[in-house]
């Protein structure tokens, strides 16, 4: 009786088992990655109660104690310690405490290259509860002043290799900033970090300068390797050839990637010994299915964390299931934590797409739709700095029901029949490229700078084998005036980074529009830019002589073939 009791328990279990992974095959990896989620979330929930949250400074003052003599960055062959960083970002702090009127709450914009140096001055700063506004090192110019003006610091600390940079736009700062180079010699107006440093107290800082009890604190939202205990490989800038040797060198383990990385990777010469490495867990986004499946081939069974999520938006995907080609996986619980929806858009009127009762409407599975995500206190969504109309232009509002408000992620996504997501596009007024956002207003408006231009449309181009979207201007003249090809060269590349520089010009005689009166982007990047498709004049951005020049079928079917670099 015994024995046929267990007997059929047994069964039950396998067919059981069976079952569950005929019709929820996903169901523990789902689980345990929803326990792990929902265990951060109870720990912040505490911090929150006790009214003092633990930072990523605060933990790396904690691991620093522990483990004074362990390697936290290792920079072209320099190893600088746990140690090592906490006293001279201790510098740091002493020199703005007894050099300048910095004080707990201030804003300093930090813009510095890949070195050290750039994580010294943040915690430095961060001891002293200031907030650190990175800025994007590949931007200059009037791009460079428009960030700075919107953080509105009281001091910027710029890398030595950055300060002509900064140079150019002295005299246009905003007043009452001051600036801090971090060299000796410095250009007039800019005070030397560096040179203080050698002389100032390496003593810790109080913890009460910087003590958070708000998760609305800026400085919350960067996460380093300091945060897990773990080393830095740093490397001024990534190199294709050498990535594999470094890895194998430094014994590392963990990589961060872009799409664009793991292409470069691939693109590389096969060598012998691809495999002979220790990484065991790539961490990223933008990486193509057929990129994907040909580094795996190459490089080993390398883990791909692939995400989605952006900074300042409300929702996040993980891949925690190793599904090739997907963003991440949702499921009916996911859903109760974090409250999103994909919607039906309409590219012509380039808008969301409403019902007869003005609501918004679903997509099916399978179809691409518009990543939405409620906006609540759980998940709220705090702004742009210093721009209150680009965060309302990223809120919808009275979307399935009167009074709701989601964040408009600008990105459409596919959810297919087992609940994972892809991404399929992006929308509105960014598009990437180079692993880079582009704004195409910023591009739009240098390019209408120059007196023979009356009006710009800018968008992002599909080319084949590269990831994101090439830039194109479709481009109106104005009347009697004839265009400069190098005068459109030189202005991009001296007001725009290298990434936002439009490859492509399309000269037309007049700009369509949606019914809201908006510059109506997405047939023009339908039609791509193909002159065997269009009749109006094509151009390609030529760096070896350095104009741009007209787009030929034969030059045309050079880029398909990858035989032009982009």
């Amino acid at each position: 009786m015994l024995l046929s009791w267990l007997t059929g328990l047994a069964a039950g279990i396998v067919f059981l088992h069976f079952l569950q992974k005929l019709v929820f095959p996903y169901f523990w990896e789902d689980f345990w990655y929803l326990l792990k989620v929902v265990r951060y979330g109870i720990r912040v929930e505490m911090y929150k109660l006790k009214g003092e949250l633990c930072t990523v400074l605060d933990r790396f003052l904690s691991l620093a104690q522990k483990q004074p003599q362990k390697p936290f960055i290792i920079f072209e062959g320099d190893i600088h310690t746990y140690q090592d960083v906490d006293k001279r970002s201790s510098r740091v702090a002493h020199v703005f405490l007894n050099h300048s009127t910095l004080k707990r709450g201030d804003t300093v914009a930090l813009l510095m290259s890949n070195e050290p140096d750039f994580v010294h001055v943040w915690f430095g700063l961060a001891k002293l509860g200031c907030v650190v506004a990175f800025l994007n090192s590949n931007i200059r110019s009037n791009s460079l002043l428009h960030c700075i003006r919107c953080c509105e610091p009281r001091a910027l600390v710029v890398g030595a290799d950055l300060l002509g940079t900064v140079e150019e736009i002295l005299p246009n700062l905003p007043e009452g900033i001051t600036v801090w180079g971090m060299n000796d010699s410095v250009p007039q107006g800019v005070t030397s970090l560096k040179e203080k440093l050698s002389t100032a107290s390496d003593k810790p800082v109080p913890r009460s300068y910087h003590v958070v009890s708000s998760l609305k604190a800026p400085h919350l939202y960067i996460f380093t390797s300091g945060t897990t205990g773990a080393t830095c490989v740093l490397k001024k800038k990534f190199s294709a050839s050498q990535f594999w040797n470094d890895c194998r060198k430094y014994n590392v383990t963990v990589f961060q990637y872009i799409g664009e990385l793991c292409r470069y990777l691939c693109k590389q010469p096969k060598r012998e010994g691809e495999k002979d490495h220790r990484v065991r867990l790539a961490v990223g986004n933008g990486v193509r299915s057929d990129v994907w499946r040909e580094f795996l081939d190459r490089f080993g069974n390398i883990k791909m964390c692939e995400l989605y999520g952006a900074t300042e938006g409300n929702i996040c995907f993980m891949n925690h299931t190793g599904k090739i080609g997907s963003v991440g996986r949702t499921n009916f619980f996911y859903k109760l934590l974090f409250v999103f929806d994909l919607i039906k858009y309409d590219f012509q009127k380039d808008e969301p797409t409403r019902n007869e009762q003005g609501w918004c409407i679903h997509v099916k599975k399978g179809e691409p739709g518009l990543l939405i995500s409620r906006v609540n206190e759980k998940n709220p969504f705090f702004g742009y700095a210093g721009s209150k109309k680009h965060t309302e232009k990223k809120l919808l509002y009275d979307v399935f029901k009167k009074g709701d408000v989601y964040f408009n992620t600008g990105d459409l996504l596919v959810q297919d029949r087992d609940n994972f997501l892809y991404f399929w596009d992006r929308i509105g007024d960014t598009f990437r490229w180079k692993g880079e956002n582009v704004a195409t207003t910023e591009v739009a408006d240098i390019i209408g700078m120059l007196d023979f231009i009356q009006e710009t449309n800018v968008y992002g181009v599909t080319v084949p084998d590269y990831e994101g979207k090439a830039g194109m201007a479709s481009i109106i003249l104005k009347p009697n005036k004839s265009l400069d090809l190098e005068k459109v060269y030189e202005q991009v590349l001296t007001f725009l980074p290298a990434y936002a520089c439009p490859r492509f010009l399309r000269i037309q005689e007049k700009m369509e529009t949606t019914g809201t009166f908006k510059l109506q982007k997405f047939q023009l990047a339908e039609e791509g830019f193909s002159p065997l498709k269009i009749s109006d004049p094509l151009y390609f951005m030529d760096n070896l002589k350095k104009s741009y020049v007209p787009l030929t079928k034969e030059l045309y079917n050079q880029i398909l073939l990858g035989e032009v670099k982009l």
